[in-house]
């Protein structure tokens, strides 16, 4: 938890953007596995109830009275036997007064809260919800079917919250440097493992623990997989194989929880066959090109289609495309290969304020996503850069078997890709190299004290070593 002053100023600035009504931040609860006492799933708290109430306990509602400039942390203080079970905790009063709130209450006060201000003609703001124990509470207070909550949901909060979680504070790009330091444990591990015989359930469990052990945990859930084609390839039982390349997507969370999210591919074998290398460094020089292009002014959406301009140039002088590049990559044909967008903003969560709808995240009214091209409809970040946000640069060259039948069989863009030489790759798999981009005064950096290794060179002799 940062300082009380930090807590305090966050939501005198939300009141200031919001401007009147009565908001209402929702807190998470446990959630159990199979029974109500199996909490297998860790408690994670809602990232905005987080940024502007600082407390990390289930069960609690944030409440700001703009209007009336008066706050209330509201929820029920623990009873005995869960004393017995879990320990002493702060009071509800003693959390409130620990960020600068100076009213506490029980739960059961919210529903009065609530019912006065709508018998007041007041607006009541709140963010759309995406679990369905909060969805059922909100439908309890308000009277909103949980199918109309999405679109009933304030959008001058949403925009309110969007604007001040998109630039990151110091002490925010310091818990950030944090998790980048977890992740380069995490991903350094993963690569002195890697060899024939392993399995990738073993390496994906080390990569967690290296996360579990030195912060909360996992940012999302570890990707690894031989099959890299595959963009969310969950680490199975299947044994590594020399001669094919692994594809481990993974990031911490703090125990501030801020994230990390950082990709690597590497030769099981130790090193890559010349074809790997060829493949490799192109995805190295699309991912070093957005450090030189990514600044304040510049749109993300145009970072992205000059890595895809390179890619296609590259993938050309291999044979895999042709024709022009600009009228490639205006068809869509480079998605055969990148099927998703360079990146997405980072904070507290992994995708961060995804929840408040990407349209207006990685948007806005001067820049709008393309939804019906394939591949550009997957960009989450597109909008002007500005100093202070953190973005991920994850450029990635992928053979899907399936997707190259389908587009041969369709004929789509058959302009502008070689279809016989594609099919001589479809054992390929997939590479993605990923950072995260700090954006500066005057340009970027990577997050991060240590450089996960990355260059061909540099990976095969860090593997080396072990």
């Amino acid at each position: 938890m940062f300082s009380k002053e930090t807590y305090v100023n966050r939501r005198r600035r939300l009141m200031e953007l919001v401007g009147e009504g009565v908001i209402v931040l929702f807190g998470n609860n446990e959630s159990p596995n199979n029974y109500p006492n199996n909490g297998y799933y860790p408690f994670r708290q809602d990232s905005s109830f987080l940024y502007y109430f600082g407390q990390n306990r289930d069960g609690l509602v944030g409440v700001v009275d703009v209007d009336n400039g008066t706050e209330t942390l509201v929820g029920n203080d623990i009873d005995i036997e869960d004393i017995v079970w879990y320990g002493s905790v702060d009071s509800v009063a003693d959390m409130a007064a620990q960020v600068g709130v100076a009213h506490s209450a029980p739960m059961a006060q919210l529903a009065q809260i609530c019912t006065e201000a709508t018998r007041a003609g007041r607006t009541i703001h709140f963010l759309p919800p995406y679990r369905h124990d909060i969805m059922i509470q909100i439908m309890d207070l308000l009277g909103i079917h949980p199918s109309q909550q999405r679109k009933q949901a304030s959008h001058k909060l949403r925009m309110a919250v969007i604007e001040m979680r998109s630039r990151k504070e110091p002490q925010e790009i310091e818990e950030m440097e944090r998790a980048a330091h977890i992740g380069y444990l995490m991903h350094t591990t993963a690569m002195r493992l890697v060899k024939p015989g392993v399995t990738e359930k073993y390496i994906g469990g080390q990569v967690d623990g290296i996360a579990h052990s030195y912060g909360a945990q996992v940012s999302f859930p570890t990707i690894f997989s031989q099959h890299g084609e595959i963009m969310h390839g969950n680490p199975s039982l299947a044994v590594l194989e020399s001669g094919r390349l692994a594809l481990c997507d993974a990031g911490a969370e703090t125990v501030n929880n801020y994230c990390s999210d950082n990709t690597r591919t590497m030769p099981v074998s130790g090193k890559f066959t010349q074809r790997q290398r060829d493949i490799y460094d192109i995805v190295v020089d699309c991912h070093d090109l957005a450090l030189q292009v990514a600044k304040p002014g510049v749109k993300y959406m145009d970072v992205h289609f000059a890595v895809c301009r390179l890619m296609a140039e590259r993938l050309k002088d291999l044979g895999l495309m042709r024709g022009n590049v600009d009228d490639a990559v205006a068809a869509g044909a480079h998605a055969m290969f990148l099927p998703h967008g360079l990146g997405h903003m980072m904070g507290m969560d992994v995708h961060d304020m995804e929840g408040l709808d990407q349209i207006y995240v990685g948007f806005n009214e001067e820049t709008r996503p393309n939804l019906e091209q394939f591949g550009t409809n997957c960009l989450r970040m597109g909008r002007r850069l500005q100093e202070g946000f953190v973005v991920t640069d994850e450029p990635g060259i992928y053979f899907i078997p399936a997707l190259i039948d389908d587009w041969r069989r369709n004929g789509h863009c058959a302009e502008w890709l070689n279809f016989d030489l594609l099919e001589t790759y479809k054992d390929f798999g997939g590479i993605r190299i990923e950072d995260d981009l700090l954006i500066t005064a005057d340009g970027c950096r990577f997050l991060g004290e240590e450089r996960i290794p990355y260059h061909a060179g540099d990976v095969e002799a860090f593997m080396a070593q072990n």
